[in-house]
């Protein structure tokens, strides 16, 4: 089990803001590689509106379960190693595995029997250094939607948040406000759950 604070800018790009940037780093197709996020809140989206998440990610060949929230400074996130079986039990039967995860959000009043599984987001993404930090281009598909975006992941916020900044605007990208991922899979979500 790991906690990290993770200070990252994000902005929405557009399909030719992605493509131009493709471009402008040189990556090469090789350099893309895919991977799927599975997402967990509860019906009444108790983890969505305590502004924290839930996912399960594979990582080449193990998985990994992390709790986000909100921290004073971005996010801070409580990694938990999980095995296939375990991914597989909550994925398709959404029963979740005990641990310092469970125990955080039983502290919050959130009984983890009432998480379900609530869908997969897909992203093909490139990972690059720039800078003082990592520069990561993501082309993601999830709940019938697909969009891009670009994140810049450091460990200084000042210092992070310039040189993201003169990145937009070297490459004539306007500022967009931008949820993270799991706030636009979450959003998407709730929209359809609305409309049913």
């Amino acid at each position: 089990m790991t906690e990290n604070l993770e200070i990252e800018f994000k902005n929405m790009l557009t399909k030719q803001e992605y493509e131009k940037l493709l471009h402008t780093f040189r990556v090469d197709e090789k350099q893309i590689f895919t991977q799927e996020n599975h997402y967990f809140d509860t019906p009444e989206f108790a983890l969505k509106n305590l502004e924290s998440a839930l996912r399960i990610r594979r990582k080449k060949d193990h998985f990994e379960m992390t709790l986000k929230q909100p921290a004073s400074i971005g996010l801070l996130e409580t990694n938990q190693l999980i095995n296939e079986d375990e991914a597989a039990e909550a994925i398709h039967f959404g029963r979740l595995p005990s641990g310092k995860i469970k125990n955080i959000l039983e502290e919050k009043g959130i009984s983890f029997t009432a998480i379900q599984y609530f869908g997969s987001l897909v992203t093909k993404r490139v990972e690059m250094k720039y800078e003082i930090g990592l520069l990561v281009l993501d082309h993601s598909l999830y709940l019938n939607k697909e969009d891009y975006e670009l994140e810049y992941e450091v460990k200084d916020y000042q210092t992070g948040k310039d040189a993201f900044i003169k990145l937009l605007q070297d490459n004539r990208i306007p500022e967009r406000k931008t949820m993270n991922k799991i706030r636009r899979f979450y959003q998407e979500k709730y929209v359809q759950s609305s409309s049913n």
